[in-house]
């Protein structure tokens, strides 16, 4: 396994949709699916286990749209997404979708069999949270793919002499035949053998992986260890991490996430504007809440109702299949840019500020990537908004100059707050109640990062509460786990709100695909 970086794992993907752990990293499959098949469908079945979180999910919850996309060739931030489904079937690739009963151990896995006049592959993939995914096997060969690497499959002849460079090989027996998996920083050439087959699957991560990768640390324990008594201030520490990762230099790591802080500003703006899309729980709410707040009407919150502006209006963009940033996902894509922003523009700080405020985020994210997952699948909703708060806090912490150990305990004590948050879309949109669940942890983490700056003691190191919130995760029931069957998402006013947007989708789609339904 490669190192979480901050960049692929934790504060991005750039995107459209709903709901990064589906349709973000269902693109990314797609992507490579894509590749797998030379570029050429003619059709695809698409198999979702019963059991799993898919079969309920995939029509509402963008993976369909995001797995279009990518066996189309599509970016995640692509503007032709909404309609990704009606290009499919006008690029002549015949889709079938359908729920099998194979035990599959992950909640969110891809089988996918696809064929052209050539040839047909399966592939077995997971979404593992927040964009990103893993192959898991193609062909029913065992893989490892995450989309780091150039990856070259080569099938050859047994006892055929293969002679290269590259960051790792492995070798498949697959009886009378071998398959090479080739990982490497650019495709191997097969001119100097005869294979029977050559399959190149491109990367589809911002961060590349490299052979001999080492990061300084990986957990906060490791991290304290590393930097002892010099209580280097987290942004700092996260920009060397990421130089290690990603082989950057220190302007490149601040200049990066700079990038996606305008990226974010631009939203907020969209958002405050209006937004609207047909297949919507809420409509445009950030726009009367700004009248309010500017005439004064509201409860004196000074920057936190600014913080709540720009958490909806950001919500509201995600809503409307606009350009968002998972952060560390698209159902939890506001809390901590909301936090950053609204605070810092409240304090008058610079576009740089913001950036190491959200690196600082970065790494306590790496800490939570590295031990569990982002996946609300998985985790619920502590996973996403858990996750956010405690970025978050450490976030703002760095935006006032606090330490490193105060960083570390606003993020312990923001996570702790949110253990057993369930994930319980209503009408099985990433809509509702996930706005109040993105405020919630926003709020969650500027409380939580004056109690730290005031030094409260958070008792519980945040290693120690990551792996609680794991455990806590273990005895949740399924229904809570971002499946639409329990909470909220079974309210009798919830399953009328999803039965008629149900209603308006089939009415204006009209491709016969089936994901309307």
């Amino acid at each position: 396994m490669n190192a979480v970086s901050i960049f692929n794992d934790v504060i991005g993907p750039v995107m459209r949709g709903p709901s990064s752990s589906h349709c973000a990293a269902a693109l990314r499959i797609g992507r490579l699916a894509r590749d797998l098949m030379d570029g050429e469908i003619t059709e695809v079945l698409v198999e979702f286990d019963r059991e799993g979180s898919l079969p309920l999910t995939h029509a509402s919850q963008g993976s369909d749209m995001g797995l279009f996309g990518g066996l189309l060739g599509w970016d995640a931030d692509d503007e032709r997404l909404p309609d990704s489904a009606l290009a499919l079937a006008n690029a002549g690739i015949k889709l079938r979708i359908e729920t099998v009963d194979v035990g599959d151990p992950h909640p969110n896995t891809y089988r996918l069999t696809l064929r052209n006049e050539r040839e047909a592959h399966l592939l077995i993939a997971i979404s593992t949270g927040g964009g990103m995914m893993e192959v898991l096997s193609i062909d029913g060969v065992q893989t490892h793919i995450d989309g780091g690497y150039h990856e070259t499959l080569i099938w050859l002849t047994k006892g055929t002499a293969v002679l290269f460079e590259a960051d790792e090989v492995i070798q498949h027996d697959l009886g009378d035949t071998v398959l090479w998996q080739i990982k490497a920083n650019a495709f191997v050439s097969s001119d100097l053998f005869s294979p029977i087959s050559v399959k190149r699957l491109s990367p589809v991560l911002p961060v590349p992986s490299r052979k001999d990768m080492r990061v300084p640390f990986s957990s906060c324990a490791e991290m304290l260890i590393h930097d002892g008594d010099k209580r280097t201030p987290l942004w700092q520490l996260a920009i060397e991490y990421e130089r290690a990762r990603g082989k950057f230099t220190e302007r490149e790591v601040i200049d990066k996430m700079i990038a996606i802080v305008r990226i974010l500003r631009k939203s907020i703006s969209i958002g405050l504007a209006g937004t609207s899309y047909e297949d919507r729980v809420l409509g445009h709410q950030s726009g009367r809440f700004a009248e309010l707040m500017n005439a004064g009407c509201l409860l004196d919150g000074g920057a936190l109702n600014r913080i709540v502006l720009y958490v909806t209006a950001l919500m509201e963009v995600k809503s409307s299949m606009g350009v968002i940033v998972a952060a560390p996902t698209a159902g939890a894509c506001a809390a901590l840019p909301g936090a950053v922003i609204g605070m810092a523009e409240a304090m008058n700080q610079s576009e740089e500020e913001m950036a190491k405020a959200m690196l600082a985020a970065g790494l306590i994210g790496v800490f939570i990537a590295t031990r569990w997952t982002f996946a609300a699948e998985v985790g619920g909703c502590q996973a996403e908004g858990g996750s956010a708060a405690s970025m978050a806090a450490a976030a703002l912490i760095t935006l006032v100059g606090g330490t490193r150990d105060q960083g570390i305990s606003a993020a312990s004590m923001a996570f702790q707050s949110m253990l057993g948050l369930i994930c319980d879309p209503i009408a099985n949109r990433v809509e509702a109640p996930c706005l109040g669940k993105n405020v919630m942890a926003a709020s969650n983490a500027v409380s939580c990062a004056n109690m730290a700056l005031a030094d409260f003691d958070p008792l519980i190191p945040l290693d120690e509460v990551i792996d609680a919130a794991e455990h806590v995760a273990v005895s949740m029931p399924r229904e809570h786990r971002c499946t639409s069957l329990g909470g909220l998402a079974i309210t009798p006013a919830s399953l009328e709100i999803e039965r008629k947007l149900g209603e308006r989708k089939a009415k204006s789609c009209g491709t016969g695909c089936g994901s309307c339904h």
